[in-house]
């Protein structure tokens, strides 16, 4: 009968010890075949080859590994720079584009780590730029810093000629350009297109979606090296729709960035311009939400900010 009970507790104990050894040996191969996966990333990244493995990464996680994402420009295939852009209807970002946008090869990706350790564009110096502009339908040489000490300027970024929701944003500013001019501000816009594609689309009527005359400069990009040094230039090598306020100063005060599908307001740039201005000349005073020219100003300390709070909140 001991034998017998010693036998049992023999094999029992055999069968836990190979059941620790089946778990170590999962184990095992999960750690291999893991670390298979992140040599082959490394690999694969080394000779330009991410898109695979971000692909099937994609598809494991659960995610189509090209998932329908709108790029907000859609071009018409009617005028004469549509040929000459990578951006379509429906384009679509997928496993590349995500990956790119992590290993930061492209200038998104750059600017997305830089802004990370680099000083805001607000509150320092504008970049600097030279550059040529189409005005009164001619080419014009355009050089940011030389309104220092003259005037404002309202400087803007749109994606391309040619697109939907673009001319409605340039006409928009060019109709109200004398109240822009009234405060001693210049209205530029830019895009990556060249000189010629800006000028064809100023010849065309806008009820055809042009733009007919404009009553400011429009600077060709054609480098992108003005639109990647504000920091707007996306990864299909177009220009988010910035905004940036540069004072007389030549110092960046405002800006404003939207995505590429939807337009800005006008009245807000102007009302934004008329606050800089106002704090500017009267530097003990600030101007609170919403501020319109002749609404109650603050004072910036405990003291004289209750002033205007015992005024609006009476």
């Amino acid at each position: 009968a001991g034998s017998i009970k010693e036998m049992q507790l023999f094999h029992s104990h055999n069968e836990q010890q190979a059941l620790k050894y089946a778990s170590l040996k999962r184990w095992f191969g999960f750690s291999v075949a893991l670390n298979m996966i992140v040599a082959g990333y490394i690999a694969f990244g080394a000779f330009g080859m991410n898109d695979t493995l971000g692909s099937v990464l994609t598809r494991v996680s659960g995610v189509s590994s090209r998932a329908r994402m709108p790029m907000g420009v859609v071009m018409n295939p009617m005028t004469p720079s549509f040929m000459g852009h990578a951006a379509t209807a429906g384009e679509s970002v997928g496993a590349k584009s995500a990956m790119q946008a992590i290993r930061a090869p492209s200038s998104a990706g750059r600017n997305l780590a830089a802004n990370a350790a680099s000083v805001p564009l607000v509150g320092s110096q504008a970049p600097d730029f030279k550059a040529t502009a189409v005005y009164d339908q001619e080419f014009v040489d355009v050089q940011l810093s030389s309104y220092i000490g003259k005037k404002y300027v309202l400087l803007f970024f749109y994606p391309l000629d040619f697109t939907f929701v673009c001319p409605t944003e340039i006409t928009a500013f060019s109709d109200r350009y004398n109240e822009f001019k009234e405060l001693d501000c210049e209205v530029l816009g830019v895009s990556v297109d060249s000189q010629f594609s800006h000028l064809a689309w100023l010849q065309t009527p806008r009820a055809e979606g042009g733009l007919g005359d404009l009553e400011y400069p429009l600077v060709s990009d054609l480098k992108k090296e003005i639109s990647e040094a504000f920091n707007v230039l996306t990864d299909e090598g177009v220009a988010l729709r910035g905004l940036f306020l540069i004072d007389k100063e030549g110092v960046i005060q405002h800006s404003t960035i939207n995505n590429l599908a939807f337009g800005r307001n006008v009245d807000e740039a102007l009302r934004v311009l008329q606050a800089t201005r106002y704090v500017q000349q009267n530097p003990d005073e600030v101007c609170p939400a919403g501020w319109q020219p002749g609404d109650n100003t603050m004072k910036p300390d405990p003291k004289g900010s209750k002033e205007y709070f015992s005024k609006v909140f009476e």
